[in-house]
């Protein structure tokens, strides 16, 4: 502990200025007075993990901290650990965490231990993963859809697509697993990025028979697969298939066709669907297209339509977040739009009282 605790102050004094109140030491509190709670121990951690690079004092850090993904935050601290030592090459280490986090006695459920299956898998340790799953029966811990679901998903993660495939084939019947919507659209989601998008209809086959309806996540996968191997007839099925299933095409299915488009640089397609879409959606709605939106934005450099569904939005009484309109700015300069620039920006600053001073550094530097 003395040892854990020195390095921790040697952690303090590097990151000093980066987080101002929080210390490194402070998250292990033992001999604090005024000891951090759980929520503030898990920010504490976060803020450190940002901005270390050494792999010891990484894992040091997690222990101290003593993550649990019960908590949002700390799966984002887990998350950003083993991202991070992957990119170190640290693999021994993310092995030693988290082959110590799955024998932590208020760690072993079998909601955790899928959580850890999936961090293997995100670190690219597959192998891992499935022992992991192996070995629940040892650690006393029932297997169920949930784990199933887990492992397929570190399969994703990992790239592997082939294993996915083999464990979907083989575990239900091995372990007597009834594949459920998750199940579907973890495979649906693995069979699109790994360019095998035709695969779906056998999977949506299933499901069928198996009285397991698709959603709009399902689908939205499917969409976005097909698109990316410009496969648009089957863009076209998916959709009537949705009608099938008596599906409203949403907002999250025009967001996923919008940045298929955008990333296929098709802008002249995805401007088509986006103006109509605007002048479908109903008041009030237009808010939630705001993913589409700025994809449009980035994706077709076409600034001067979306000024034209940028005054849309304006009429409804809502303004894009700062990001999008900063892209919109700064694209109606770069086509010598001055003059609307400015007249965005005055408008924003008059709608939104934060971010003023940032605008107008922005106004600042436009072109007189």
């Amino acid at each position: 502990m003395a040892a854990l605790r020195s390095k921790l102050r040697f952690i303090t004094s590097q990151h000093h200025h980066h987080l101002r109140h929080y210390s490194a030491a402070s998250i292990l509190n033992s001999d604090s007075k005024s000891p951090l709670s759980g929520k503030d121990k898990s920010r504490a951690a976060l803020t450190l993990l940002k901005s270390e690079t050494n792999p010891q004092r990484i894992l040091d850090i997690c222990r101290a901290a003593a993550l649990t993904p019960e908590s949002h935050l700390d799966r984002i601290a887990y998350s950003k650990a083993i991202s991070k030592l992957k990119d170190l090459n640290h693999f021994s280490g993310i092995r030693s965490f988290l082959q110590e986090s799955t024998t932590r006695p208020d760690l072993k459920s079998e909601r955790f231990i899928s959580h850890f299956i999936v961090l293997y898998g995100q670190a690219g340790l597959l192998d891992d993963a499935k022992r992991t799953f192996e070995e629940m029966e040892k650690m006393g811990i029932q297997r169920t859809e949930r784990t199933l679901n887990a492992l397929l998903f570190a399969c994703v993660l990992a790239k592997n697509y082939a294993e996915m495939k083999r464990v979907f084939v083989e575990f239900p019947k091995k372990y007597g697993f009834v594949p459920n919507l998750d199940t579907y659209n973890v495979v649906i989601k693995g069979f699109c990025e790994s360019g095998s998008a035709s695969s779906v209809y056998s999977i949506l086959d299933e499901m069928k028979r198996n009285n397991v309806k698709p959603n709009a996540e399902s689908f939205g996968n499917c969409i976005s697969g097909f698109y990316k191997e410009e496969k648009y007839e089957d863009v076209g099925k998916m959709l009537e298939m949705m009608k099938g299933y008596k599906m409203v095409t949403g907002i999250s299915t025009y967001n996923v066709r919008i940045q298929s488009l955008c990333k296929l640089k098709k802008s002249g397609e995805a401007k088509a669907l986006l103006r109509w879409d605007f002048i479908e959606r109903l008041e009030g709605e237009l808010c939630n297209l705001w993913p589409s939106y700025t994809w449009f934005l980035q994706g077709s450099r076409d600034f001067e339509a979306a000024l034209e569904m940028y005054k849309k939005c304006l009429a409804d009484g809502w303004v894009p977040n700062f990001s999008t309109m900063k892209s919109l700015v700064e694209g109606l300069a770069s086509i010598s739009k001055v003059d609307e620039a400015r007249e965005v920006i005055a408008q924003v600053k008059e709608k939104i009282s934060r971010n003023v001073e940032k605008w107008n550094d922005i106004e600042e530097a436009l072109p007189k």
